[in-house]
Parts: C-alpha cells; sequence; structure tokens
C-alpha cells in the first residue's frame, strides 16, 4: 500500500501544477483582453468626451452671448419700466388734483449741503443781472369761460434776454394738471413743460396747456414693455397714414405747440422703419423732435438727417431717483455739460421733491442761460 501510494503522488501534485498554470495563462489573458478592451473602449470615450467638451463650450458661449443680450434688454425694460412706474401716482391721482409730496422731503439725512454760502444775497445780486418781465397770456380770458376760471388761475410764463453764456433747457414731462404749472412757474426761472395727450385718466391736459404761451407735446410711443401704457399710443406696426391721423388731432389739440418729445418708446424710438413714418409725419406737420433717449439703441439721428427734419436729444434725466442729492447732482452734470457744449437738456417729472430741488437749486445755474427749447 506504501509502495502504490508513493508512485501515485507525484503524477497528482503534476496535474495541480499543470492545472495552476492553466488557470494563471487563463487570468493573463482575460486581463490582456481587458486591458486592450479599456484601452479602445477608453480611447473612444476619450474622442466623445472631447467632443462633448467642445459642445459644452460652444453651448457655453452661445448662453454668454444671449446671456449679455438678454441682461442688454432687461435693462432697457427696467430702466424704462423704473422711470414709468415713478410717474404712476401722480396719474392715477389727476382727476382728484391731488399735488403729491414724498417723505423723503422731511428727511434730515437727505438735506443739501449747497456749495454757495450765502444763498439770499447770490439771489439779490442774480436778479439785478436779470431783466424779466411777466406777461399773462391774451388768450386765457378767451379761452376759459367765468365759471371755468380756476380758484388757482395759472401765473404767467417767464421771458428773459439770452445772452451768450450756455444754455440749459430743463423740460418736466408728463404734466397734466394746473397745479402742476403752478409749481414749474413758481421754481423762479425758465423750465419748459411737456403735456400728456388727453386720456380719461386726465382729460384736460390740452385745455389747460392754451393758457401758456409757451408748451410741448410728450407723445407715448412703444415700449419694450406694455406695462403702464397710456392710451393711444402709437406702435411700430402702424401705418403712416394712423401716425398722421394722430400728429394731426395733436396739432389741433397743442395749437401753439411746435416740439414734439416722446413718452417711453424703447421699441418705437429703435425701430427705423417705424421712426422713418414718424418723421415723415413730423416733417409735413412742421415739429421738432427731442429724443427723450429711453433707449441707446435710439435711430432719431438717422431718420432726422433722412427727411431733414430738426431735433435734439436728452443729456440727463434728472429724478429716476426720488431724492433730493440725487436730483441736484444730476443736474450738476447737466450744468457741467452745458458749458461743455454750449447748450444741454434735462428732462425730469411734475414730483414735489423734483419742484423743490430745482427751486432751490438757482444758485448752481447762473453761469448758464435757463432757456425755452425753441431758444436752443
Amino acid at each position: 500500500m506504501k509502495k502504490n501510494t508513493r508512485h501515485r503522488a507525484p503524477k497528482k501534485i503534476k496535474y495541480q501544477q499543470k492545472k495552476s498554470y492553466k488557470k494563471l495563462f487563463s487570468a493573463i489573458a482575460i486581463v490582456s483582453i481587458i486591458i486592450l478592451l479599456g484601452l479602445g473602449v477608453g480611447s473612444f470615450f476619450g474622442t466623445q468626451i472631447d467632443e462633448v467638451a467642445d459642445d459644452i463650450k460652444s453651448i457655453a458661449t452661445i448662453d454668454v452671448d444671449h446671456t449679455k443680450k438678454d441682461e442688454e434688454d432687461r435693462k432697457t425694460i427696467t430702466f424704462e419700466e423704473k422711470t414709468r412706474a415713478l410717474e404712476i401716482g401722480y396719474v392715477d391721482n389727476t382727476d382728484k388734483n391731488i399735488y403729491l409730496e414724498t417723505t423723503e422731503e422731511n428727511n434730515t439725512n437727505n438735506t443739501f449741503h449747497f456749495e454757495e454760502p450765502n444763498l439770499e444775497e447770490i439771489d439779490k445780486k442774480e436778479d439785478k443781472k436779470i431783466e424779466e418781465t411777466f406777461v399773462t397770456s391774451p388768450q386765457i380770458i378767451d379761452k376759459l369761460k367765468p365759471k371755468e376760471i380756476p380758484k388757482d388761475p395759472i401765473k404767467p410764463q417767464i421771458i428773459k434776454k439770452i445772452s451768450n453764456k450756455p444754455k440749459l433747457a430743463i423740460i418736466i414731462d408728463d404734466m397734466t394738471t394746473k397745479r402742476q404749472i403752478n409749481s414749474v412757474l413758481n421754481i423762479g426761472y425758465i423750465v419748459n413743460m411737456a403735456f400728456l395727450p388727453p386720456t380719461k385718466g386726465h382729460e384736460n391736459s390740452a385745455k389747460i396747456a392754451t393758457a401758456l404761451d409757451t408748451y410741448m407735446i410728450h407723445l407715448p410711443l412703444q415700449a419694450s414693455s406694455s406695462k403702464y401704457e397710456e392710451e393711444n399710443t402709437l406702435y411700430i406696426h402702424h401705418s403712416i397714414e394712423k401716425i398722421d391721423k394722430r400728429i394731426k388731432n395733436l396739432k389741433s389739440l397743442y395749437p401753439k405747440a411746435i416740439f414734439i418729445n416722446n413718452h417711453t418708446g424703447s421699441k418705437f424710438t429703435s425701430n427705423q422703419v417705424a421712426m422713418d413714418k414718424l418723421f415723415q409725419v413730423l416733417k409735413k406737420y412742421n415739429y421738432t423732435f427731442i429724443d427723450s433717449r429711453t433707449t441707446a439703441k435710439s435711430v432719431a439721428k438717422i431718420s432726422s438727417k433722412k427727411y431733414d427734419v430738426k431735433m435734439f436729444s436728452r443729456n440727463i434725466f434728472l429724478d429716476n431717483k426720488k431724492d433730493k442729492s440725487y436730483i441736484q447732482n444730476q443736474l450738476k452734470k447737466d450744468i457741467k455739460s452745458a458749458k461743455r457744449n454750449g447748450m444741454a437738456i434735462a428732462i425730469g417729472h411734475p414730483y414735489g421733491i423734483t419742484f423743490k430741488t430745482l427751486k432751490e437749486s438757482k444758485h448752481l445755474l447762473k453761469d448758464l442761460d435757463l432757456v425755452y427749447v425753441n431758444q436752443l
């Protein structure tokens, strides 16, 4: 038994060794195949990953471009909506003839620190230099029946001799009430008034303007957003016949007006076809256009040259913030612009804080001629 065991043991060991080698070779073969497949797949997926990465970069670039454009459009809409939203308070209260003031006027933190030390003395000196004549429009009594003459009659406008000083034209847009007119006239120097066309919200805006010798038409044009839109706003798709009919109607409502500036209008004034139609009509009725520049993309200058219509452009908006310091700083910017270029235009709105700030800023204007737009 022992002898047989000795002879069989080596064969078993050899068999086990051979089996182990086979397993080892199989394992090596499997690993090699996996490695080869891995390299192939990796190369394939590596290429795919690179392509996907390139696509992502391309998409990211497109998204950045779209984001920039969207941001520009958003800023345009936000700017215009913000400006228009500030006007809603007084428009909504026009029928009640409410004169809106702001709590900011009572805020001591917003008190001005004027550059000139003695305002009363300065005003006295300036009054000696400026010859002012007050006149009342001869048509006021003829236009209004005795029972319609307001208890608070419209005060006379200022007529001032023009010198060779730089000229500044301040315009108050969105005028609709007698109280607003007198607030402008109480500022104490020449300020232009631009009247919104009559609507259900302010039916008398044209009628009250006839008591003045000088005024403008504030024409509603299509904005990038329809929020807070005025009635009878002109759209880019309107025909030249429709635009003509609108301007002709305004000519009859405001017979003395020879200047028109746009109310909102970021979409309209940036559309060349629409502006060409408008300027052909303005040419027909002999109007001068003042671009309120509610968008940096305005093409008004192109249409102006094409149809030989005289136009001006706004330099500064005074009161996008209803804050004394902000309004006065904006006014200072426009004063610098007027001194640098010989003339400038500022646009504000009929807010109590705007009237107050302009009245208290008279001393800043001593080196300028405050003028009506027809004196530019």
